[in-house]
């Protein structure tokens, strides 16, 4: 089977397609809150999604990391709102120390090609 990278780096890939399956990196978004960095990081999955003949609605599995499980229900109020429209895919969401401490949400995406 073909793999096909897109927006690779020195570092990583943003998005991997294997076969129909397409695998994103973990998406931060920009702001100050856990809602603005969840709507930034959703958006972000929309766009790499649609680069990779995807979208939404054929996400299989999220994983949500959040640096502090007290902002649980923040980020879900966003989650929902985003998946309100389409079949929710599994998802698994735990606290783990992110990369710098200014992000609050990361969120990786595994999908099927549309």
């Amino acid at each position: 089977m073909t793999i096909t990278r897109i927006e690779t780096g020195l570092r990583m890939s943003e998005v991997v397609i294997h076969g129909d399956t397409v695998y994103l990196a973990g998406q931060v978004g920009d702001g100050e809150s856990v809602t603005a960095q969840t709507k930034s990081a959703l958006e972000e999955i929309e766009r790499l999604l649609g680069l990779a003949g995807s979208s939404k609605s054929h996400i299989l599995r999220a994983t949500i990391w959040l640096a502090d499980m007290a902002d649980f229900e923040e980020m879900n109020a966003v989650w929902d709102g985003w998946i309100a429209d389409v079949p929710a895919p599994t998802r698994a969401t735990g606290e783990a120390k992110l990369a710098t401490p200014d992000y609050k949400v990361e969120i990786i995406i595994i999908a099927a090609v549309a």
